[in-house]
């Protein structure tokens, strides 16, 4: 298999978001176009209730779907459509937010002592911006795994690995969203679609992501005017985006073991303009939007 080659390698910047909540920024609004369809990742990792519990208070979004993966901890959630519930650990909720939405995501004292949530935003194409809302709320022990005879052990949330086919389908954009846990020294191949977007994003341990390991052959978005060191190895917060070329990836980990998210989707390719939480594609249609939140008839 010609495996692809890793085009830029980021590390996640401490940020904050929402009422306070203290979290990594692993690509967002300065990153667009590289990643399209993905326009943001979050990663919201603390022990600490004073870093998570104001939360996301009550916000509106438009243009797009918004995925939250919570790894440990809870987080409640409500919407304008009348819609509640919990995301538990393990648990996904895929949230198209199309016309409009006002929502909030509430996390709550976490009975592990640590709250630790993934969330990325993929945007929408012009003609489903202004689709109707719909929640997928994907509960943990939905979401199938793919065990491979390396050792490497896959959850399945959408697209499809060894024939096991994640619970979220007939997304716009294609998507897959993979969380892969590879033991120290096994590897983990997987065949990319073609011309798809292809991001791992590191959550523990270490491993290569490039069978090449050539730590020069790619562009790498260090932390300061002192960061000295180029590896092939990558650990927890280090986003690595591939070349759309190429008909797959190769990761060996290391170690200690890797598990990364692999998130996977069919680039779009038109305008983007995004201010907060609404994407669309004109600056007329942020200011429509807008103009509709202050007047009330945002959510169709």
């Amino acid at each position: 298999m010609s495996t692809r080659k890793i085009s830029k390698v980021f590390r996640s910047i401490p940020t904050r978001e929402g009422a306070g909540v203290h979290l990594k920024r692993a690509f967002g609004y300065h990153q667009v176009p590289l990643f399209d369809p993905f326009l943001m990742l979050d990663d919201f990792h603390t022990s600490d209730p004073a870093e998570y519990l104001a939360g996301f208070p009550w916000h509106p979004h438009r243009g797009i779907e918004t995925i939250t993966y919570i790894l440990e901890g809870l987080v409640e959630h409500g919407d304008s459509m009348g819609n509640q519930g919990v995301i538990s650990a393990g648990g996904v909720q895929w949230m198209t937010a199309g016309s409009g939405i006002i929502h909030q995501e509430m996390p709550q004292i976490s009975p592990t002592g640590t709250m630790w949530g993934i969330q990325y935003w993929a945007n929408l194409p012009a003609n489903r911006k202004m689709m109707p809302p719909r929640y997928r709320d994907v509960p943990a022990a939905t979401i199938p795994e793919a065990i491979r005879n390396s050792g490497a052990r896959v959850k399945v949330v959408s697209g499809v690995i060894d024939g096991v086919r994640g619970p979220v389908q007939d997304i716009v954009i294609d998507p897959e969203l993979l969380d892969v846990s590879v033991p120290a020294a096994g590897i983990f191949e997987h065949t990319a679609k073609h011309g798809h977007t292809m991001v791992a994003y590191v959550l523990t341990g270490n491993g290569y992501f490039d069978e090449r390991r050539d730590p020069f052959s790619y562009d790498y978005a260090g932390s300061g005017w002192f960061d000295l060191e180029r590896a092939c190895s990558f650990g927890p917060e280090t986003t690595v985006l591939y070349e759309r070329d190429g008909k797959g990836i190769r990761v060996t980990a290391g170690s200690e073991g890797v598990r990364f998210l692999l998130l996977c989707g069919r680039p779009l390719g038109g305008p983007i303009a995004w201010q907060g939480p609404i994407v669309m594609n004109t600056r007329e249609e942020l200011r429509i939007a807008f103009e509709e939140f202050h007047k009330g008839t945002f959510v169709k």
